[in-house]
Order: C-alpha cells, then sequence, then structure tokens
C-alpha cells in the first residue's frame, strides 16, 4: 500500500528469536555493566532501525558472509550490532531474524 509520499509500505515483524536476542542484550548492559541507561538507549537505536526498515527496506545490504549468507537476507548494522533480515514482497512484511553482536561469528 503506497503511503503519502509514493513509497510502499511494510509491515515490520520481530521474530521470536530477535525478541529474545534484543532483551538478552539490554540485560546483559544493564546487569553487567549496571547502566539501564546505555541499554535502553541501544534497545531505542535498534528499534528505530527497524521501525525504518518499514519504508526502507532495502537500505540494508545483503548478507554475504556468516550465517543467513546468500540466502536473500538482508543486514543493517547499528552500532556493534548487526540486525539480519528478511524481505517478504507477496505479504509486504519485513521480517527480523535476529540481532548479533557484529564481532561474534554467525
Amino acid at each position: 500500500m503506497p503511503g503519502g509520499n509514493g513509497l510502499k509500505k511494510y509491515k515490520v515483524v520481530v521474530s521470536p528469536r530477535a525478541a529474545e536476542d534484543i532483551d538478552s542484550i539490554y540485560c546483559y548492559i544493564a546487569d553487567e555493566f549496571k547502566d539501564i541507561g546505555a541499554a535502553e538507549k541501544l534497545a531505542d537505536k535498534l528499534h528505530d532501525a527497524v521501525t525504518g526498515l518499514s519504508t526502507m527496506p532495502r537500505r540494508g545490504s545483503l548478507r554475504k558472509t556468516g550465517a543467513f549468507a546468500n540466502k536473500g537476507y538482508r543486514q543493517l548494522q547499528v552500532g556493534n550490532f548487526t540486525i539480519v533480515y528478511r524481505i517478504d514482497e507477496e505479504r509486504n512484511l519485513v521480517i527480523m531474524v535476529t540481532v548479533r553482536y557484529s564481532r561474534s561469528s554467525f
């Protein structure tokens, strides 16, 4: 469904795995570093990045290495984290699959 600016709008869906990843990242920062403010700020940045995919789903690059490589998945960098997602054109969905610390090998 085109928006007022003529762009196709996608519904963004967070998979259970991605939701668990975000929760784990939040808890790690809040517990290990005792910094709830930093945990909330990062969670907000991740949320904003994913929400932005509703109008610009192809802004992330195709994933060419690691897990989900060469299978049509895309990735978006947010600070030290990589959001992996896929686009379902038939259903106008962007599905957030996982979020990982960028230095991990997945």
